[in-house]
């Protein structure tokens, strides 16, 4: 399991006193708010950043970093990526996880059929959609309700599913297309 968590990536600067325009990873941009600080992938090694101040704009975040007062100072960090570690986290409800956690992940039928790898989330509006990648290379959607997820084991590196019927067949004909 991943010992860091993304919550971000800046995407520009804002303003001239060291500002950044950051789009959130994150189910909740509003947890934010309660961060007190992130760590910055530099691209060459890891750093923390203390935060001294949120807002929002549009579905951006403009942050600003204690002790980053000026432009210049925050230019080289536009394109990086924002991580909390597994302590500052949200808490997660029972059923719930992180995407992190998920990929790659064995999936199994109930038969005890090996489908192959979860390599994506798909989040819509609805529900979530695991992709799962096959032996074939097809990928093979499966739609993240109780009806079709029974079980995962992050500890095993596992997930069991129960394919409804008709769920492999609207797949093959997303493929032929």
């Amino acid at each position: 399991m991943e010992d860091l968590l993304q919550v971000g990536v800046i995407t520009t600067t804002h303003g001239v006193r060291g500002e950044v325009k950051v789009f959130p990873t994150t189910d909740d941009p509003a947890r934010y708010k309660k961060l007190k600080q992130v760590i910055l992938d530099t691209g060459t090694g890891k750093q923390e950043l203390e935060i001294a101040g949120v807002r929002f704009s549009k579905n951006l975040v403009i942050v600003k970093f204690k002790g980053i007062d000026d432009i210049n100072d925050v230019q080289k960090y536009v394109k990086k990526s924002l991580y909390v570690t597994r302590e500052n986290a949200v808490e997660l409800k029972e059923g719930e996880y992180f995407i992190a956690d998920l990929i790659g992940l064995l999936v199994r039928t109930d038969e005890g059929e090996l489908l192959g790898e979860l390599t994506d989330v798909l989040q819509t509006g609805a529900n979530d959609v695991y992709v799962v990648r096959q032996e074939s290379g097809e990928e093979l959607l499966i739609p993240v309700i109780k009806e079709c997820i029974r079980e995962v084991d992050l500890k095993g590196r596992s997930m069991r599913v129960h394919l409804l019927p008709g769920l492999r067949e609207v797949n093959q004909k997303k493929e032929q297309k």
